[in-house]
């Protein structure tokens, strides 16, 4: 959490939202039915308000710890938030993991869910040593949508770097 707030607060990061009044919302999720809706949607319209999400960011605490991975249970949790800002000119989920789903069995359906609806889906493979060493290729595979991206983190340690680097990379896209 740390990290993620650390990287709303960059100036490009933090000018970008403001710039284009985004609505944010952030979901935990781990294992099958282990997902929370942490912050529900804002909208970020001033640089007080990116201050104001960084600081609430800052003081949630992790719900799960050493569960399994049900991704599909998250991107299903996470496409049932889309109907209350449904007037987004530009859908898009950010999945951070470090491991492969190994609950729920429920991605490829999810993943389909996803495109059907032209969400776009992005991810974080962070690899932790030797835990899952084919994590990042499994995240293009078979995580990401059709015109989503990777961004590789190299334990947690890199992940500041790695979620800064990947919403700076979504918030420069064209919204066409």
């Amino acid at each position: 959490m740390q990290g993620l707030a650390d990287a709303l607060l960059d100036p490009a990061v933090s000018a970008s939202l403001v710039g284009g009044q985004d609505l944010v919302s952030l979901v935990h999720w781990s294992g099958y039915a282990k997902q929370r809706l942490s912050v529900p949607w804002i909208q970020i319209q001033t640089k007080a308000d990116v201050q104001a999400l960084a600081d609430r960011v800052r003081r949630i605490k992790r719900p799960q710890d050493h569960t399994d991975t049900a991704i599909g249970q998250a991107l299903f949790f996470a496409l049932a938030q889309f109907p209350a800002q449904s007037d987004c000119r530009r859908q898009v989920i950010d999945l951070s993991g470090d491991g492969a789903e190994n609950a729920g069995d429920t991605l490829p359906a999810a993943l389909e869910a996803v495109e059907a609806r032209g969400i776009i889906l992005n991810g974080i493979a962070i690899e932790l040593d030797g835990v899952e060493p084919d994590l990042t290729d499994y995240f293009r595979r078979f995580v990401v949508a059709k015109d989503g991206f990777v961004i590789i983190a190299g334990g947690l340690q890199d992940y500041p770097r790695a979620i800064r680097a990947k919403l700076l990379r979504e918030l420069s896209q064209d919204l066409s």
